[in-house]
């Protein structure tokens, strides 16, 4: 599946995006999984900025490209999460506690599915 795709199933299941204009260009915006700092991805799905695709299990550790696995992140916190958390052992205490935060924050900010 393209990235555009990919990025545009996970802004539909996240309800932190909101369609908005800014500037005359209509858009999705919403808030990195981390940080909380805005994003924004075009119509198209076309990350405007450092939009990233965030494996919440690393793929270091068998994570899968299903949804459930994936959130939206600014670059700077998925990068950062990379070096410092994806590649230590699977059982570490700080990585499970990451791991667990993130499943949670997902779940929270899941859009209600429509009747």
């Amino acid at each position: 599946m393209a990235d555009r795709e990919l990025i545009l199933q996970l802004v539909a299941v996240d309800r932190t995006f909101e369609r908005v204009t800014v500037r005359g260009q209509a858009m999705w915006v919403g808030k990195c999984i981390h940080c909380r700092t805005p994003l924004a991805v075009a119509l198209d799905g076309a990350p405007i900025g450092d939009v990233t695709i965030e494996h919440i299990v690393p793929r270091f550790h068998g994570g899968t490209d299903e949804l459930e696995n994936l959130a939206l992140a600014c670059g700077p916190c998925n990068h950062t999460k990379g070096h410092r958390e994806d590649r230590r052992r699977r059982d570490d205490s700080g990585l499970v506690a990451l791991i667990d935060r993130l499943r949670a924050e997902r779940a929270r900010r899941l859009r209600a599915a429509k009747a």
